[in-house]
């Protein structure tokens, strides 16, 4: 097997050519290269007219009319050219009169000139489509193929004879410009030794113009007329680099077929008779002979061949296939040099050289020992680690780097137990730590990567060593930062989870009680927008202090974010009832916060919730005491709330609630009762208060009181107000169609001013429904104008010049002060049913509602009074002057219909009555 070695590789080596085709590359370089040894002129019986940069320039934007073809085509007859080819597209019809122009001069040169024809690819991907002259050309000239087909390296090399086109072959244009016939379809090599520059080149522009001397270069030439010009882009690739147009490739496979130069490929019995002799050639020499013979033998073979080869291309047209044959002696020689190189002794000298680089590069420490672990070698990065110099430590045992543990009772590093180690992990590596020593005595962490394998001088090991003091100190401080809050230092939210769970596991094996005190800041959003950020933070640093100084050690206190905190603590370690703990901790900020030069009052608000009745978990009590926080924020600010669950149960109940509302929106649940405004002199309907009530499918109508509270705050507010302001509109506007102009007052909800332009909500609105302005009243309550008064006072001003009135609702028990009625566009003034419904017995309610009457008659608005309940009231009232009232006495609040059928229904009646009487009386 080893005697026929050499001899298989080179037959592997020629198997895997012929298999991926790589020697018809090497083919091809080789007879291009042998072009490039070569140079011919040619004959130059075959001019190109060239449509060049000039020509172009001259005559215009390509394409040209036909009648221009037409006249070169009889000024090359004039100038006595044999044979005329164009290589231009003359499948589709132009402009009627060149086209007749053109099928004239062809008549007239009495059909001598050639015409192409060319295969044109489907964009499908189906049979290619033919393009043929047009017939009334196609009868006056001869026909000529001028497809090329460019090879997988992207180059030109071979032309056909001819091309089958339905049931007939067509020959090339070479072939016909060449007069001969093409009885078959095969390809031809082109002879690219011919140079191209050699071909004579006339512009198409100056045989058209008729110039003298390009007409003489013409006389008895064959002709072949197409495009040489860049941006006309008929340009293809041929070997040795060249680039030539169209027209001079057609007119090199002329050239190639006129100088009997259509070069063919040899057979390949030569190529087998010559693998088979330089194949016995080595069989015999290779142990007779030295390499050195055996390589001279080779390289000669293989020079002596291609120089037959390219003898026999430069006489005859034909083309030798040498490709195998070079590959066969490449194959050989590597052969030979694998025969003759000790490739163990190489590898091994290459593996040395390449581990002492990468050792002594390598920017870890490296560190290696002999099996008496004595170092034996010691990098630059060991040295940078430890501060030796390599002589100081090549020798040395390796537990000379070890420092001693710094509490004697660990164990010290043990090289020969790691080692050990290392031998029985699979991959031979192990990956420990231990504290190194440097030359200074200052000990330090190290990682350390041992393994070990068999050298030529007995077993040896080696060990990649890592300094990572830094990567310790990194990860304490990552660790730090995941667990503490950065700004105060107190724990974060995760270590306070982790606390609170630690201490619930104690409580539970105590029987005992776990306390959070969730604690949040009132007035904090002032420091920072009013002092800035900076002075906010060190305000924080302040409460975390103290909040620590008014807790014992077993205590954990946390920031859980922004300007909330908390304290969790075992209930028996703080050694007093937890109500009077929290409120030591809320009155020890009664005391000013002190931050540089500054003071700041600072209350706090806590909400307790105590383990096991607040909250079974870390999650129930963090939960449960931001509830119980919530409360303390509503209703004891500056104290604490203890969390019961009727604070939860309130809560999930106005979820309940909102959840309920926004299907009760979704399903028209809603609807709005009316209760009528009267003139208090004589009792006559002025108007009506239109207001929500909700039509539960369980519970009935819910009162308003239940559930507006929960509307006004939700996100349904809004929605819902325009609801009732829409139906409301329409009702009224319902109402004056029929003949009643019924006045409809409705409540404003704070999100209506706020959430946009309600003066274009209105105006909209009453365009929509047809309403009289003046029968749309509008109630706002006085504290509304005490957020944005400018933008709200311009609102209602416009809301005014619409024609709608505008009414103070509730008068009195907001916060305005008298001067708003001075500078709001207001109509009227509703007093409050609180001062009414005592107003006989009540004499300050007496001073208060007459005050108010007295008041609005002055500024010239409109007083109604709420709440009255008795015609002695209602007399009152008038004694004082009030003009409009509502109340039970007049009419509780009713649907619509209702409304209609107590309120309305006579006043119909009577304007019935009234237009009979008209009808009635003579004219």
């Amino acid at each position: 097997m080893k005697r026929y070695r050499p001899h298989i590789l080179v037959v592997a080596a020629l198997a895997i050519v012929l298999s991926t085709g790589w020697h018809g590359a090497l083919r091809n370089a080789l007879t291009d290269l042998r072009f490039g040894w070569q140079s011919r002129a040619a004959t130059g019986d075959v001019v190109v007219v060239a449509i060049d940069a000039p020509s172009i320039d001259q005559i215009g934007v390509w394409p040209w009319p036909r009648r221009l073809h037409a006249e070169l085509l009889q000024r090359l007859e004039s100038a006595g050219a044999q044979d005329v080819a164009f290589d231009i597209d003359f499948s589709t019809p132009s402009d009627p009169a060149s086209d007749e122009a053109f099928v004239k001069a062809l008549r007239d040169v009495g059909g001598a000139t050639i015409l192409p024809s060319f295969k044109q690819p489907a964009p499908n991907g189906g049979d290619a489509h033919v393009n043929r002259p047009l017939k009334p050309f196609n009868s006056q000239s001869w026909p000529a193929f001028v497809n090329v087909t460019v090879e997988s390296d992207g180059l030109v090399r071979r032309y056909p004879f001819g091309e089958r086109l339905g049931d007939a072959i067509v020959p090339s244009m070479a072939v016909v410009l060449a007069g001969q016939k093409a009885s078959r379809s095969g390809r031809f090599l082109i002879d690219f030794s011919i140079q191209p520059a050699s071909i004579p080149v006339v512009s198409y522009a100056e045989t058209l113009r008729g110039d003298p001397a390009a007409l003489a270069r013409l006389k008895d030439k064959k002709v072949i007329v197409g495009a040489t010009a860049l941006e006309l882009g008929d340009r293809l690739s041929v070997p040795n680099g060249g680039i030539v147009a169209g027209p001079v490739l057609q007119a090199l496979a002329a050239e190639s077929i006129l100088q009997h130069r259509t070069l063919l490929w040899t057979s390949d019995v030569g190529m087998v008779l010559g693998l088979c002799a330089i194949g016995l050639a080595m069989m015999w020499s290779w142990r007779r002979r030295a390499p050195g013979i055996r390589v001279a033998i080779l390289v000669g073979a293989g020079v002596a061949v291609e120089l037959v080869a390219a003898l026999v291309q430069s006489k005859w047209p034909l083309v030798i296939d040498t490709s195998l044959f070079h590959i066969a002696i490449l194959a050989y020689l590597t052969a030979i040099a694998l025969d003759e190189i000790d490739f163990r002794s190489l590898l091994g000298r290459i593996a040395e050289s390449r581990f002492h680089r990468i050792a002594m590069s390598l920017g870890d420490g490296l560190v290696c020992t002999d099996e008496d672990h004595r170092i034996t070698v010691w990098n630059p990065g060991a040295g940078a680690i430890f501060g030796y110099m390599p002589t100081e430590m090549i020798g040395r045992p390796f537990e000379s780097l070890c420092a001693a543990p710094a509490d004697g009772g660990s164990r010290p590093f043990s090289m020969r137990d790691t080692a050990r180690h290392a031998l029985l992990v699979p991959g031979g590596a192990v990956v420990v730590e231990f504290e190194g020593r440097r030359k200074n005595g200052e000990s330090f962490p190290v990682e350390a990567s041992f393994s070990g394998w068999q050298g030529a001088d007995g077993f040896q090991y080696g060990a990649i060593l890592r300094d990572i003091s830094i990567r310790k100190r990194e990860a304490q401080r990552v660790k730090h930062l995941a667990e503490y809050d950065a700004l105060t230092g107190l724990a974060n939210r995760n270590t306070l989870h982790a606390g609170l769970a630690g201490l619930i596991a104690a409580a539970e094996r105590r029987s005992s009680e776990v306390a959070l005190l969730v604690l949040g800041l009132d007035g904090f959003q002032q420091i920072n927008e009013m002092l800035g950020h900076s002075a906010g933070d060190l305000v924080l640093r302040a409460v975390a202090a103290r909040l620590q100084a008014e807790t014992n050690r077993e205590a954990i206190v946390a920031r859980l974010g922004g300007d909330e905190f908390a304290i969790a603590l075992d209930s028996t370690a703080s050694g007093e009832p937890m109500a009077e703990f929290a409120e030591r901790v809320a009155r020890a900020f009664d005391t000013p916060l002190v931050t540089g030069t500054r003071q700041h009052r600072v209350r706090i608000s806590i909400g307790v919730a105590v383990y096991p009745e607040g909250g079974n978990g870390a999650d129930d009590l963090l939960s449960n005491g931001h509830l119980a926080l919530s409360r303390a924020k509503a209703t004891r600010r500056g104290s604490h709330v203890i969390f019961e669950s009727a604070i939860r149960q309130e809560l999930e109940n106005r979820l309940t609630l909102e959840r309920e509302l926004a299907l009760a929106t979704d399903r028209g649940e809603f609807e709005l009762f009316y209760q009528p405004q009267v003139r208090l002199v004589d009792g006559s309907l002025v108007g009506a208060e239109a207001l929500i009530r909700w039509r539960h499918p369980a519970r009935g109508h819910v009162s308003p009181g239940e559930f507006m509270p929960v509307v006004n705050t939700s996100a349904l507010s809004e929605r819902i107000a325009n609801w009732v302001m829409e139906t409301a509109c329409r009702q009224a506007r319902a109402w004056e169609l029929s003949g009643n102009g019924v006045r409809v007052a409705i409540n404003l909800s704070p999100s209506q001013l706020h959430s946009g332009d309600l003066a274009h909500s209105v105006a909209i609105l009453l365009a929509a429904t047809g309403l009289t302005p003046s029968l749309l009243e509008l109630e706002v309550t006085e504290d509304i104008l005490l957020h944005d008064e400018g933008r709200v006072l311009d609102m209602f001003k416009r809301i005014r010049e619409l024609g709608v009135r505008v009414l103070f609702d509730d008068f009195g028990t907001g916060y305005a002060s008298l001067s708003y009625l001075k500078k709001f566009p207001l109509d009227g003034l509703k007093i409050d049913r609180s001062f009414v419904l005592d107003l006989l017995a009540d004499s300050d309610d007496a001073a208060i509602v007459g005050s108010t009457i007295g008041l609005g008659k002055q500024l010239g608005l409109t007083v109604v009074a709420e709440g009255i309940e008795s015609r002695a009231t209602a007399d009152f009232l008038v004694s004082m002057g009030c003009e409009e009232g509502q109340g039970y006495f007049f009419g509780r609040p009713m649907p619509a219909d209702a409304f209609e059928q107590q309120f309305l229904a006579t006043k119909r009646e009577e304007m019935v009555s009234a237009a009979r009487r008209a009808r009635s009386m003579p004219s």
